[in-house]
């Protein structure tokens, strides 16, 4: 891809946009500490854990149990984690209890799953269909779109009965899966509108962010208003493959690129990335239907769009409409989950969505974020202190109804002087 040399300006643009359609609400970190001080006798109950705690936990329990270890998911009513282990583990199962969490045995063990998906990937890659493995069921969701008809819907659905009973599940959605692109306000290129993620600094330490991958191939010069003059450039852009994202360098190096996403009348302090769980509350931010909120579905998602196939998604019903591709999916505690890739239905229907991972985006652009040194991390110290820990009725004061904001959709584009 071709770099183009354009004037500097000083600009920044606050992430996301502005007004949600529906009522979604924003609540601001509040106190939800683990209850890392238990006593020996408790060690064998499940303990209370945030979401990206339990994220951590998790991680380090498939290290810890090898060919056991099946999935987990967090369970956001009780805040515990739910750690699945293939059955006659019991060793094992001793071990997650013992670290914390919730033990489930199960039938189907991870690499049993994982060739699943291997299956479906040589067999049955047809565009409008995807899958990822839900740890909720220890099943492979598959889902079909409205393209999926005749001779392809009966090559799909006989490749998941071939996995055999109790391997997999086979979903008709009623939309279409496609990129989520489309003409109007938010960041520009080419004609083409999306959203930004998420400020961040670039390997060599200049001002970026991070949006969608399909969105750079409306052109390399994007600007913060339709037919405005460029502001950054697309630098890196990976699309359909494994991921979705692009790093686009802001033209100016004095840019103010604060790390936060602006969800209309207030911002949340972003401060580091961190790898989606299943079953954790998520919000996103986009410039055509501002916040939506909902749940994580699934990990290592393949979805097969009519570009091409794209692995290592993360499966969500959160609601997207075109021109939310790029937008910010975080969580309340300001942690930097994803970036809207696409999906089927939208915000009056609902339907699937799927997000490219932050985490695997920043490590292939080499890029930081947050207090792993995100552009503007350091200046939002002060802001996070003030509205971060809100505990009892205190934590009223971060909740912002997005309903109470109106019907005026514009540009959450911001820039400082």
């Amino acid at each position: 891809m071709s770099h183009k040399r354009i004037p500097k300006r000083k600009a920044a643009i606050a992430v996301g946009g502005v007004v949600a359609l529906g009522a979604a609400a924003i609540l601001l970190p509040s106190a939800n500490a683990s209850q890392d001080g238990a006593p020996d006798d408790a060690a064998a109950a499940p303990r209370t854990l945030k979401a990206g705690d339990a994220s951590d936990l998790a991680t380090r329990l498939a290290g810890t149990l090898g060919d056991a270890y099946a999935g987990a998911w967090y369970d956001g009513e009780d805040k515990r984690l739910v750690v699945n282990v293939v059955r006659g583990e019991g060793d094992m199962a001793l071990k997650v209890r013992s670290a914390g969490a919730e033990v489930r045995e199960v039938d189907n063990s991870m690499a049993e799953l994982q060739a699943g998906a291997g299956t479906l990937k040589s067999e049955a890659t047809i565009p409008g269909t995807s899958w990822a493995v839900d740890p909720r069921t220890n099943k492979i969701l598959v889902t079909a779109d409205s393209t999926v008809t005749g001779d392809k819907w009966d090559r799909l659905e006989s490749t998941v009965e071939s996995l055999g009973s109790g391997m997999a599940t086979l979903k008709k959605s009623e939309g279409t899966f496609r990129t989520f692109v489309s003409g109007g306000d938010a960041i520009f290129a080419g004609g083409a509108r999306c959203s930004l993620g998420f400020n961040v600094t670039a390997g060599d330490g200049s001002p970026a962010f991070l949006t969608a991958g399909h969105c750079a191939a409306a052109g390399d010069a994007w600007s913060d208003q339709q037919g405005g003059e460029p502001i950054a450039t697309v630098d890196q852009a990976l699309f359909p493959g494994d991921g979705d994202f692009a790093l686009v360098r802001y033209d100016d190096p004095a840019t103010e690129a604060p790390s936060e996403v602006n969800v209309g009348g207030q911002t949340v302090p972003i401060v580091q990335a961190a790898e989606a769980t299943v079953g954790q509350q998520v919000f996103r931010m986009g410039s055509t239907t501002g916040l939506a909120d909902g749940q994580v579905l699934g990990l290592d998602a393949t979805v097969n769009y009519p570009e091409g196939t794209v692995t290592g998604l993360i499966q969500t019903d959160v609601c997207a409409e075109p021109g939310d591709s790029g937008g910010s999916l975080f969580t309340q505690d300001g942690l930097a989950v994803g970036l809207t890739s696409g999906g089927s239905g939208d915000c009056t229907v609902g339907g699937e969505t799927f997000f490219q991972p932050v985490t695997t985006a920043l490590e292939a652009v080499g890029a930081t974020l947050g207090d792993g040194g995100g552009a503007g991390a350091g200046d939002q110290a002060d802001g996070q202190d003030a509205g971060a820990e809100q505990d009892g009725e205190g934590g009223d004061q971060g909740v912002q109804e997005q309903s109470d904001m109106g019907s005026d959709r514009h540009s959450g584009l911001t820039r400082t002087h």
